[in-house]
């Protein structure tokens, strides 16, 4: 069977969330199939696998070697191949360079616009754009935000569903984020960056990562370690200032 028809099969009957579909979906359209699609399944061999990743940044490169990994393991469990020819290749390590943000009091005195209600909603409660999209007045009640859902059905992962404190107003996210995303370009933000807020909020107000991993509904603690350690310049200022208060009292 020619891996073009076969990963076809196979991408249609796993059991993922749509958009983690639509981007394997993506992932094989653009980056395998010219160089694999009309091969054998059989015939695939590892020096073809790292030809595919080879010419991809590296964030690409891991997102579609993890591609052929699914397909491969699945061609094992259907006896189509003994071994998987992506198994042990390692991509180049990524770098995530740190997301911009805007502290809490920062949004609060900035022009945010006709959404100024929701852009503050997102963060001084931490919810993905597709989980505020889906939230609905009935969600909010008990002095909390309960978060359940999203545009694609279930949260992004099971850790997804939670409840955090409700600090300020809700109002119906509108259906596409054009306009909020607009607003938060000319601050110098991303929508995403509210939910870096939300953390640096967390983290300022001394709550415990282990809690904070829960707010923000994290499967995975080293993300939440990851956001974490963001930090604002001013705060290195801060950082000498207490220093030497402290050595001047032991000295």
């Amino acid at each position: 069977m020619i891996f073009r028809t076969y990963s076809e099969e196979v991408l249609e009957a796993l059991n993922i969330r749509k958009k983690t579909l639509a981007t394997y979906r993506s992932m094989y359209r653009r980056h395998i199939d010219e160089e694999l699609g009309t091969k054998p399944i059989a015939i695939i061999t590892r020096v073809d696998v790292q030809a595919v990743i080879k010419p991809l940044t590296p964030q690409t490169s891991a997102m579609t070697l993890a591609v052929m990994k699914t397909l491969f393991r699945e061609g094992i469990s259907r006896g189509l191949i003994v071994s998987s020819p992506a198994e042990g290749i390692k991509t180049p390590t990524i770098y995530v360079r740190p997301r911009p943000f805007m502290t809490t009091e920062e949004l609060i005195l900035a022009n945010l616009g006709k959404y100024r209600s929701q852009i503050l909603f997102l963060a001084f409660h931490g919810l993905r754009w597709s989980e505020a999209v889906a939230l609905t007045e009935a969600d909010i009640y008990g002095g909390k935000v309960h978060i359940n859902k999203s545009t694609y059905g279930d949260t992004k992962t099971p850790a997804g569903v939670r409840e955090v404190p409700l600090v300020t107003e809700f109002k119906v996210f509108p259906k596409t984020p054009k306009g909020i995303r607009k607003i938060c370009h000319e601050n110098g933000i991303h929508i995403h960056s509210l939910r870096h807020s939300y953390a640096y909020l967390l983290k300022q107000s001394g709550v415990h990562v282990t809690t904070a991993q829960r707010l923000l509904g994290h499967s995975d603690p080293k993300v939440t370690l990851g956001i974490y350690t963001g930090f604002r310049h001013e705060e290195i200022q801060e950082a000498g200032k207490l220093i030497l208060n402290h050595s001047s009292q032991t000295v």
